[in-house]
C-alpha cells in the first residue's frame, strides 16, 4: 500500500473511531459522521473528501476496519496447528471481538444494512468478511469450492453475530457454543 493510501486509511480510521460513540445515540447518519469528524479535529470539507459517499462509505470502512482488526488478532494465533474448522471458528470469534467495544454501533449498522436498498452494500461487506476468514484459515481454493465455502460461512457468521448481540451469558459463552454447533 502506498504512503498516500496508508495516510488516507489512517485518517479514515481516526474519523471512524471518533464516530462510533455517537452511533449509539444518532445511528449511522451524516450528523454522526460530522460529529465524529469534529471530535477528531476535522471539518466538513475533510469529511466530504475522506468519505465522498457519505455514511455508506463510512459503513463500508467500518466493515473493512473490523476485518483488518480481525486479521491482526489472527496473526497472533498459531492457526497452522489447528483443524480447519477451528481456524474458521477463530476467525468468526476474532471478527466479532473486533467490533465488541461498540455493540450498539454494530446493531445499528446491521439495521441499516438490512434495508432492501442497502442489500448490495450488505452483501459486499459480508462477502469480504467471510472471504478474509477463509483466506486466514488457509483456504486457497480457486475452483467452485471457493464460492461454496464462503456461501456456507456467510449465514453461519451472520447468525452468530445476531446471537452475540442478544447474548447475556458470561464471556458470551452461549454465543461460542452456538457458533460451534453451526460449524459442526
Amino acid at each position: 500500500m502506498s504512503t498516500k493510501a496508508q495516510d488516507r486509511q489512517r485518517l479514515r480510521d481516526e474519523i471512524l473511531l471518533a464516530v462510533l460513540p455517537h452511533v449509539a445515540f444518532d445511528g449511522w447518519t451524516r450528523r454522526t459522521l460530522r460529529a465524529g469528524a469534529a471530535d477528531a479535529g476535522h471539518g466538513r470539507d475533510m469529511v466530504s473528501r475522506t468519505f465522498p459517499g457519505g455514511v455508506f462509505d463510512l459503513v463500508e470502512h467500518y466493515s473493512d476496519y473490523a476485518d483488518r482488526r480481525m486479521l491482526e488478532s489472527l496473526q497472533a494465533i498459531d492457526l497452522a496447528g489447528m483443524r480447519v474448522r477451528d481456524r474458521v471458528a477463530a476467525g468468526v470469534r476474532a471478527r466479532i471481538d473486533a467490533v465488541a467495544v461498540h455493540p450498539e454501533a454494530l446493531r445499528r449498522c446491521l439495521s441499516l444494512l438490512a434495508m432492501p436498498q442497502n442489500a448490495p452494500l450488505a452483501a459486499r461487506c459480508a462477502w469480504r468478511t467471510v472471504d478474509a476468514i477463509w483466506y486466514a484459515a488457509g483456504d486457497r481454493a480457486a475452483d467452485f469450492n471457493h464460492y461454496t465455502k464462503r456461501g456456507l460461512l456467510a449465514p453461519v457468521y451472520g447468525a452468530t453475530v445476531f446471537y452475540w448481540l442478544g447474548d447475556g451469558s458470561a464471556g458470551k459463552a452461549d454465543t461460542w457454543r452456538f457458533l460451534d454447533r453451526r460449524l459442526d
